[in-house]
């Protein structure tokens, strides 16, 4: 198997590109290749598929066998591989993912390669029970959560796939790895979810960290930056554009109040390619 190695601030993923559809030890050769110690090592395992509804289909697998429905970071490297492989000469395609639908993005291409890509991530997802959470309400923001004796208050977003975000005082030195197990698996969220962790800076910059769902802690999150600029607008703590500062470097983020779309702008980065033997 033919892969490559890419990443998107740090958030890292094995690209397959050329098979028709997912193998069906895909769970099991995700968990295998992913290893750290001894695999190839990503947060997830993404393959590039043909579509009848779009450009390509993007579906992505998580380092513990989960599928994720949708994933910012990942979305931008399948956009640049299929550009800088030939696969497309177009700047402008779409991508179809699980749980997103089909979603526009726009390259900016340099000396022939794509150097930033801005996607159109679509509306967010506020109803409670859409995100999904167990909470019946037309948004949820900051209702509160108590885990391991300490309550924090959360807000619900989907972008395809479920975040609550919570707003901390120090997010860069947040300990992820005490508070983020326990709430990825809160009863609150009938599917689990990802978490990121906030702290406002200025109405248009915040810091973020992330524990996601079916991979730990990650240098970046694309779909929590989204969810975090929305959540912080529907708290009054931000403006629509603002700049995601991840442990991985900075996302651009819009939340558009004409069409109500979130956009996404970043890199996305190669690696290394490979042979699975």
């Amino acid at each position: 198997m033919q892969f490559t190695k890419m990443h998107g601030l740090g958030n890292d993923f094995i690209i397959v590109a050329g098979e028709q559809e997912l193998p069906a030890d895909v769970s099991s050769l995700a968990e295998k290749l992913c290893n750290r110690y001894f695999g190839i090592g990503a947060d997830g395992l993404v393959y590039i598929l043909p579509s009848e509804r779009a450009d390509f289909r993007m579906r992505i697998i998580n380092s513990d066998g989960s599928e994720a429905e949708q994933c910012g970071n990942a979305i931008r490297c399948v956009a640049k591989y299929v550009f800088d492989n030939g696969m497309t000469q177009s700047e402008e395609i779409t991508i179809e993912t699980l749980g997103a639908g089909v979603q526009k993005v726009q390259l900016l291409v340099e000396n022939g390669r794509v150097a930033t890509v801005r996607v159109d991530m679509g509306e967010p997802v506020l109803e409670g029970l859409q995100v999904p959470t167990t909470i019946d309400a037309d948004v949820v923001v900051m209702h509160p959560i108590e885990t391991g004796g300490r309550e924090f208050s959360f807000t619900a977003v989907s972008m395809g796939n479920p975040h609550c975000v919570i707003y901390v005082d120090d997010a860069p030195q947040f300990d992820l790895q005490a508070w983020g197990p326990p709430l990825e698996t809160h009863p609150l969220f009938p599917r689990k979810i990802n978490v990121e962790f906030v702290t406002v800076t200025s109405r248009s910059h915040v810091d973020m960290r992330v524990w996601e769902r079916g991979a730990g802690p990650t240098l970046a999150c694309g779909t929590g930056a989204c969810a975090t600029v929305v959540s912080s607008v529907l708290n009054g703590f931000t403006d629509r554009i603002v700049t995601v500062s991840l442990k991985g470097g900075d996302l651009l983020i819009e939340w558009n109040e004409s069409d109500n779309h979130v956009y996404m702008s970043g890199p996305a980065e190669v690696v290394y390619t490979g042979t699975v033997q």
